[in-house]
């Protein structure tokens, strides 16, 4: 495959298709496979695990207070949500 190397005024290189073969497709394809999984790993950084893992912590935590909460107030928690509710809509 011939290709012509351009440098913009960024300093970005661009590649310029000169002619197309038969296996200019192929040769495409694996280059884009080369930068999916180039940039796939590049995701697996410290940073990213570590914020997703403080969400779903965070998450967790709501949803197990949620959860003990509801235990704790057993029977009454209909009465109680009735109650939160019915104070909310007099504050609007």
């Amino acid at each position: 495959m011939s290709q012509e190397v351009i440098e913009t005024k960024d300093g970005l290189k661009v590649r310029k298709l000169i002619d197309l073969r038969p296996t200019t497709a192929k040769e495409y394809q694996d280059a884009i496979i080369k930068r999916v999984d180039y940039f796939s790993k590049r995701r697996d950084s410290v940073f990213n695990d570590m914020a997703e893992n403080i969400i779903v912590q965070g998450l967790q935590l709501g949803l197990q207070a949620k959860i003990k909460i509801d235990e704790l107030l057993g029977d009454n928690k209909d009465k109680i949500h009735d109650v939160v509710e019915k104070l909310l809509f007099m504050g609007l």
